[in-house]
């Protein structure tokens, strides 16, 4: 009983918090963090659909990221939006056939968040996102490309620490992502896509979960503050396993990540900020 008279003044509280805003659109000010970054590293990719040898070589990848306190209970909530485009390019164990990867993703994500002492921010939420994107392999004549394709719905969490090191203010996070379910596409061992092509649609749309989908990303990034830029140094991993219709795919990459950002407000140029506003970051 206690835990949802909690809940209900925590409800009411957020409502009275929005009704404030809407009163009085400049006393809360809600900055955006944003970085572009670049990533390269290594790429491991094996898919039996097109070849049962597993393929080595680079990765690279250019990403956004965009944070910002979110309207509703905006000390508590963060939004997060993320976009990247990845292209790797991997070669056989006898180095005589190779196969390119080319996928783009989109997520957006909610988070609370927690604030502890000594300048340390936990956050937990959810998100959800897409993914698109091919594989060629240059060796296969009939089959040579597979589609990847993936709606999913994720558990994903950040810890923060910030702390300044020879007058540089800098901002450590370790962002993981865990998809819990969602729908993939996968055709059957062997079917032909011109087979698709002429109606065989059925069992392409498959529900994800951890025995056949698997994927998690780790991402952990130090953001540099040179005045209002921020410099970005940091590590990606990504794994993806799925085992459906007798078709395997591994795909592992590991990048370092490099990339500028900052943090910026939006300002109506004939109303500017309350000197009486209250600024609530996304990042502390």
């Amino acid at each position: 009983m206690m835990r949802h008279i909690l809940a209900f003044i925590s409800l009411i509280t957020c409502m009275s918090r929005l009704y404030a805003a809407d009163i009085q659109p400049d006393s809360i000010v809600r900055p955006v963090n944003s970085h572009f970054s670049a990533n390269i590293g290594s790429a491991t990719i094996a898919n039996t659909y097109l070849t049962p040898l597993k393929y080595s070589g680079w990765g690279m990848r250019l990403d956004y990221e965009r944070t910002q306190a979110m309207r509703l209970c905006t000390d508590r909530f963060v939004q997060r939006i993320a976009a990247g485009l990845d292209l790797d390019h991997t070669d056989n164990p006898a180095k005589n056939a190779s196969m390119w990867r080319l996928t783009t993703d989109f997520t957006y994500g909610v988070t609370y968040r927690w604030r502890l002492p000594y300048s340390i921010t936990i956050a937990a939420g959810v998100s959800t996102g897409v993914d698109l994107g091919v594989v060629y392999n240059d060796r296969n004549g009939n089959n040579p490309v597979a589609v990847e394709a993936a709606w999913t719905i994720n558990a994903t969490a950040a810890a923060m620490w910030r702390h300044s090191f020879w007058g540089k203010k800098v901002l450590f996070t370790y962002r993981p992502t865990l998809p819990l379910t969602g729908v993939f596409f996968s055709p059957d061992y062997g079917e032909l896509f011109y087979e698709i092509s002429l109606g065989n649609h059925s069992g392409l749309a498959h529900c994800a979960w951890w025995g056949n989908y698997f994927r998690m990303e780790n991402l952990i990034t130090a953001d540099i503050a040179f005045g209002s830029t921020e410099l970005r140094l940091g590590f990606r991993n990504n794994i993806l396993s799925t085992k459906v219709n007798n078709i395997t795919t591994r795909v592992i990459t590991c990048a370092a990540v490099v990339g500028i950002g900052g943090t910026w407000v939006s300002v109506n140029p004939y109303k500017g900020i309350s000197p009486d506003a209250r600024i609530i970051s996304a990042t502390y």
